[in-house]
């Protein structure tokens, strides 16, 4: 059987915050708190971290990670991971974790790769229900919209579904973590960018536009990723109290 394995795409440059897999928490990097979530999901045989950088590469390998380098020329988190994938034959399914999520949680990640294997479907991802009016109306939140067998059917910046009709239809935020079936993977990332990911800036609507069956979890886990130095403090203050 094929093997599954958990790849965390990390890069230094960051725009709004530079570095930031190497940031330290309680004399750790950020990286190793997602990497040692990812080692702890029973279901997963393998953790790399993909990354362009020696600084991240060494800095894995020295809590005992393992880390691959990748092209610089990569163009997204998922082009570094199929770089990863297309390298190892034994790899039938990857999971996309986000090397900013360190409060991401193994059972979080374990539900991924469940809905993935038994979903009928080429990706898998997470959504929750969204409690805040704010988070709504907010363009760096992305909702979601799925049918009453839980395949995606849009992801969106805007408020969706629009509120015509009041409390009729909770609101479902996107949690940023992808299941793939390698082929799925190396298809998509070979696909031309499309009209409505480049509108939105969301990688995942190329998969939708192109009839690609991206299937939805919902769980309670909101996880605070890590973009700026004001999420970084957050962070620190939750860790070291």
């Amino acid at each position: 059987m094929g093997k599954t394995a958990i790849v965390i795409p990390a890069r230094y440059s960051s725009t709004r915050l530079p570095g930031k897999p190497l940031l330290m928490v309680k004399n750790k990097p950020i990286i190793q708190y997602v990497y040692e979530a990812a080692q702890n999901v029973k279901s997963s045989d393998y953790t790399i971290v993909a990354t362009d950088d020696e600084r991240i590469k060494k800095a894995v390998e020295n809590f005992g990670g393992i880390a691959e380098l990748t092209s610089p020329n990569c163009q997204s988190g998922s082009d570094r991971i199929s770089e990863i994938a297309q390298k190892h034959p034994e790899f039938e399914y990857i999971i996309n974790l986000q090397g900013d999520e360190p409060q991401i949680t193994p059972d979080v990640i374990e539900k991924v790769i469940d809905t993935l294997k038994s979903g009928n479907c080429d990706i898998s991802t997470l959504v929750r229900k969204i409690t805040s009016n704010e988070q709504i109306n907010n363009p760096n939140c992305v909702k979601c919209v799925f049918d009453n067998n839980y395949n995606a059917l849009y992801f969106s910046r805007c408020p969706i579904p629009y509120e015509r009709n009041q409390n009729k239809s909770p609101y479902y935020a996107h949690i940023g973590i992808y299941g793939y079936k390698k082929e799925s993977l190396i298809k998509m990332t070979k696909l031309q960018q499309t009209n409505l990911e480049l509108q939105e800036s969301l990688e995942q609507l190329r998969a939708l536009q192109n009839g690609m069956k991206i299937k939805v979890a919902v769980v309670d886990l909101n996880p605070t990723g890590i973009d700026t130095i004001e999420d970084y403090e957050k962070f620190k203050s939750i860790i070291e109290g």
